[in-house]
């Protein structure tokens, strides 16, 4: 066996080893608790044939051929953006994907000589990623725990010119929100304070208009770097990243992931402009898609050793990899698609399934949930 075969087998024996799911997992026949398609755009077929009605629609390139930086065709690029700065006060760059935004934006902002980053324990691997690609000094905090935070900026401060404070505003495997006017109150007190929010899970569904957490805060400019993606609640690909415009210029200049990706197909930019103008105005999805976080919630929270959110995503935590994708399994047997989440995703010992809620479901659509689960112990 090779040195790789070795590895992908002891992933196996510890139930770590991850495949890609089979198509009949998506059949029609199964209630998909795993997609971050939290306001159900990403299956309407009305918005998607809307869309694809205007002949001058049908003719927009399918793919740029370029880099961002050498493509003979802007406008739908430049269109996007500017509906991104009116509705954010501030300019916007976009990226592929939020993986290539953190990586690029993270390792570019830290690159900075006398830059130090402290981020949150449980922040993406695309912003872990983008740390080390910075080679700048990094450490973390508890999760959410900003006395901790504190202590750190207070003794790092001394040593740095800057520190970029990095956290997400919903966590990915959690659900729960970070406390955007805390973190800001602490940047008030130390100057040499970066603030980066990634909304990755927030964009689309919290906020006014579903424009996160940090634009609906009262104290929204004193965040340095705001990260919104396409690819979960705006049902698109791609992201960007909202900031001042001395720091676009900058990151024009040197993030990698922006100078040396080819860019979005022109599209792709399209359907992503159309599909933000229709989000801002769905609130009554929005609505029902807390009144089905508080559902699951109803169901989870008796299950789960540790407090948790009525959030859209949930965690039930069950500490096994095994022990996870048998519980996945038995749920995807009893028509619901809950996908097991295990390390390095998540640390050892906190293996679980991650229920994420799309607004396309009814509310009685989680009833067999709760049946299951009254049914069967976990």
């Amino acid at each position: 066996m090779s040195v790789y075969s070795d590895i992908t087998a002891r992933l196996s024996e510890s139930g770590n080893l991850r495949t890609i799911p089979c198509p009949a997992i998506g059949s029609h026949n199964v209630i998909d608790l795993s997609s971050n398609d939290y306001l159900g755009l990403g299956t309407d077929p009305s918005l998607q044939a809307e869309f694809m009605d205007s002949p001058a629609r049908r003719a927009i390139p399918l793919t740029s051929s370029a880099s961002r930086l050498l493509a003979g065709r802007q406008d739908e690029y430049a269109s996007l953006e500017a509906l991104l700065q009116e509705l954010y006060c501030r300019p916007a760059l976009l990226f592929n994907s939020g993986y290539h935004a953190n990586t690029g934006l993270v390792s570019a902002l830290a690159g900075v000589k006398g830059t130090m980053i402290v981020a949150d324990r449980l922040v993406h691997a695309s912003i872990i990623d983008g740390m080390v690609l910075s080679k700048a000094p990094f450490t973390r905090f508890r999760h959410n725990d900003l006395g901790h935070l504190e202590r750190i900026i207070e003794k790092e401060s001394r040593s740095h010119e800057r520190l970029l404070v990095i956290v997400e505003s919903v966590y990915s495997m959690d659900g729960d929100h970070a406390d955007i006017e805390a973190l800001t109150a602490i940047k008030r007190r130390h100057p040499g304070v970066m603030l980066y929010v990634d909304e990755a899970h927030a964009f689309g569904v919290e906020g006014a208009r579903g424009l996160g957490l940090c634009r609906s805060a009262a104290s929204y400019t004193d965040i340095d770097v705001v990260v919104c993606t396409f690819g979960k609640a705006c049902a698109s690909m791609g992201a960007f990243a909202a900031v001042s415009p001395d720091i676009r210029e900058y990151l024009v200049n040197t993030s990698r992931s922006f100078i040396f990706s080819t860019a979005l197909p022109p599209i792709s930019a399209a359907w992503t402009e159309w599909v933000i103008r229709h989000f801002v105005g769905l609130d009554s999805r929005r609505d029902h898609l807390r009144s089905l976080g508080s559902r699951l919630h109803s169901i989870l929270a008796p299950l789960s050793a540790s407090p948790t959110e009525p959030s859209h995503i949930q965690p039930l935590v069950v500490g096994d990899p095994r022990k996870a994708v048998e519980l996945s399994q038995s749920l995807l047997e009893a028509g619901f698609k809950v996908l097991p989440i295990r390390t390095p995703t998540v640390p050892p010992g906190t293996e679980r399934l991650r229920f994420s809620l799309s607004a396309s479901l009814p509310l009685e659509a989680l009833d067999p949930l709760d049946d299951f689960f009254s049914r069967n112990e976990i």
